[in-house]
């Protein structure tokens, strides 16, 4: 299309219905942004309505500018108000105006047109809940760690990075997806903006180089409290907690150690064949231990299970973890539900929803590229 085509197509162009139809649609947009403003401008207060008048079927008025003091004459309505003449003063103006139009003139503003009352009957319904007037918010409650908000993923994972100097940031091809890596490439977090409360929305994982095999690996659903990622992010910070020797089983040093913090709290300790179980008096959190999947490195099974909800099986979150994650970094985790707080609010969050999921890890940015896409561990 060459540009004059491009230049006669807007001369041509018209607005279906407008009673000037031999405008452009420059000076048609020009029109209805000055309407505009005005419509504005006497919505907010800032041009003041003296009186209006009808001038054979249009309406017609007076006002003045708060900030200026200038007087205008108002001709039109809706899209077509414009202003066709301007006063020095009031005085003058209202002298001007009602000698053109004494036996139609009302004092103040005209009434609303059935555009601007549709306007500001729609303005109302979007600002005001459907379902009516709404109780005072209550300010949030402090509550164990495993009970608390989850709060904004988001911002955690984006002040974790802020603060994190040798932490990069990588987005996807996606933008349900970023992928947060280590300055040594053998540390890696991936982020699903969207994913379901009930499914994964952050893994991590090590590698013993950027190239081997996953070392270990750890999950949390979307509904985890803001405590428990906290805790989770914070010692991924400190970076002294990868002490699990690679090939090694875990033994029953290891899981003392993790499970210590539940211990001196008093979590009820129970065995269930190959499951060891850590709960709360109430039974409304807790930390599962698989000791046959502790034993199959090479197998999809969870080898430990952080969760609160009603039960184990119908969580409100949790968090899964492979035979090899550290055990300093369970014991930090361990500690934070045992111990920690954390607040919640009255008002139920709304989750968004998406009708397309990725759970699983994409593959790294080009300087990590040569790594194996699929880890088993």
């Amino acid at each position: 299309m060459t540009p004059r085509l491009r230049e006669a197509i807007d001369e041509e162009w018209t607005w279906a219905n407008h009673p000037m139809p031999w405008y452009t649609r420059a000076e048609i947009r020009e029109i209805s942004n000055e309407a505009q403003k005005i419509h504005d401008d006497i919505r907010h207060g800032r041009l003041i309505i003296h009186a209006h008048a009808d001038d054979n079927g249009t309406t017609v008025a007076v006002g003045t500018y708060r900030d200026t003091g200038k007087s205008v004459y108002l001709h039109g309505e809706n899209h077509l108000r414009q202003i066709a003449d301007t006063f020095d003063s009031p005085a003058k103006a209202l002298t001007a105006f009602e000698r053109l139009h004494h036996d139609t003139m009302r004092a103040g503003p005209a009434p609303m047109t059935d555009t601007e009352r549709a306007a500001g009957e729609a303005r109302t319904s979007l600002g005001t809940p459907a379902t009516g007037p709404q109780p005072p918010a209550q300010p949030p409650e402090i509550v164990p760690a495993y009970a608390a908000d989850a709060g904004d993923h988001d911002t955690l994972l984006d002040q974790f990075l802020a603060e994190q100097g040798d932490w990069e940031k990588w987005r996807t091809f996606s933008d349900d997806t970023t992928h947060a890596i280590h300055e040594s490439q053998t540390l890696r977090i991936e982020r699903v903006h969207e994913a379901h409360p009930r499914e994964t929305a952050w893994t991590v994982a090590a590698y013993e180089t950027p190239v081997s095999d996953r070392m270990w690996h750890l999950t949390a659903t979307g509904t985890t409290p803001a405590p428990v990622l906290q805790t989770l992010l914070h010692h991924l910070a400190e970076g002294d907690g990868w002490d699990t020797a690679i090939g090694s089983p875990v033994n029953e040093k290891t899981v003392t150690v993790a499970t210590k913090p539940l211990t001196d709290a008093g979590w009820k300790h129970t065995i269930d064949g190959r499951w060891i179980r850590w709960m709360t008096p109430s039974g409304d959190a807790g930390i599962q231990f698989d000791a046959f999947a502790a034993q199959q490195p090479n197998s999809t099974l969870v080898t430990w299970t952080l969760w609160a909800g009603p039960s184990i099986d119908r969580p409100t979150w949790n968090v899964t973890a492979s035979p090899y994650t550290p055990s300093s970094l369970l014991a930090d985790l361990a500690e934070t539900l045992a111990h920690g707080t954390g607040p919640r609010t009255h008002t139920p969050v709304k989750v968004r929803h998406t009708t397309h999921l990725i759970t699983t890890p994409t593959a790294p940015p080009p300087s990590a590229a040569t790594a194996q896409a699929s880890r088993s561990r």
